[in-house]
């Protein structure tokens, strides 16, 4: 077998040495070798939840894969997930131990997402999540600003997060919840903590959802919730230098800056510990008025789409004779 070639835990292992991906400046051998580094450390973060990953094959441009393909190999464990906008069935993996990751990593999946919800409880999400979005051109430091409004109003609230980096340029905080949190209280639960921080400084962070309505401001994103994935904590990003999404204590927030974090800097970094099991707190649960709260917030998404609808017929008439 050529030094491009290696079998581990049963996993063929193929052309290691080829490019992973234009620009990136990594081999598929950097992926494999960083993901088999840190299975010890990733896969209790994807164990039986729905995987999406980013796949980057030679000559395609990179794509999201949720569909499990047919050639997936009979051992690796799925769970099938009604996907509405589609109207079909979803065949997504469970990436529950190293064998499984490492044939990813051999498929080239490069980005691990995994749902906030576990198989055997898709109604019910283990974490609420706040995504820090900074504006195109900016210091991270912005988004740290964020960040600490978003705790801000977590600890107004009575609530505890952790933050990772998003591994780009932004920055996620992550709020563990009970077991008999609904999908509906937690999308609701994140709106309002995502009001209540844009409302503490509204020249720095912004719930605007179109893109030309953030003013240079950092977008607090709270519609990843219900069936929604995220990138993993410790899961490489298809950029530069494969930065990985990596957990950071609020105290050293303002000492960090994503690019710390590259699939060369972590192994090391989480040899002896697991530090985003260190840093979040126990799962609590939603205060009743911040959920009733939420309720009454228009959800992001929907709410743009209906303005972008708005905004066309208005462009529209001012067009006509």
């Amino acid at each position: 077998m050529s030094s491009a070639e290696q079998t581990r835990d049963g996993v063929s292992l193929t052309n290691l040495d080829q490019p992973l991906a234009p620009g990136v400046g990594a081999s598929k051998r950097d992926l494999v070798d960083y993901l088999d580094a840190v299975h010890g450390r990733l896969v209790p973060w994807l164990r039986d939840r729905p995987l999406s990953v980013v796949r980057a094959l030679r000559g395609q441009a990179p794509f999201m894969q949720k569909n499990l393909p047919k050639y997936t190999p009979d051992w690796v464990r799925r769970t099938s997930v009604w996907a509405e906008a589609s109207h079909r069935d979803v065949s997504y993996a469970l990436c529950d131990d190293r064998r499984t990751l490492l044939w990813f990593a051999n498929q080239r999946a490069v980005e691990y997402h995994p749902t906030l919800s576990t198989a055997d409880r898709p109604g019910h999400p283990t974490h609420l999540v706040l995504d820090l979005d900074p504006p195109e051109g900016a210091d991270f430091g912005v988004a740290v600003a964020a960040a600490r409004l978003v705790r801000q109003a977590l600890t107004d609230a009575g609530l505890a997060g952790a933050v990772k980096t998003s591994g780009a340029k932004g920055l996620h905080v992550l709020v563990p919840v009970d077991g008999a949190t609904s999908a509906e209280e937690a999308a609701a639960a994140t709106r309002a903590l995502a009001v209540r921080a844009e409302r503490l400084d509204p020249a720095l962070a912004t719930t605007a959802f179109i893109r030309e309505d953030r003013g240079g401001r950092v977008f607090v994103d709270s519609t990843r919730a219900g069936g929604a994935s995220l990138v993993a904590v410790f899961s490489p990003r298809l950029r530069p230098g494969l930065p990985v999404s990596y957990p950071v204590g609020w105290d050293d927030l303002g000492a960090v800056a994503p690019t710390d974090f590259t699939v060369r800097t972590v192994p090391a970094l989480v040899a002896d510990r697991d530090p985003w099991a260190g840093l979040l707190p126990p799962p609590q649960r939603l205060p009743a008025d911040l959920v009733e709260q939420g309720r009454g917030i228009p959800v992001a998404r929907v709410q743009a789409m209906h303005e972008g609808r708005r905004r066309a017929r208005a462009r529209r008439a001012a067009q006509s004779p």
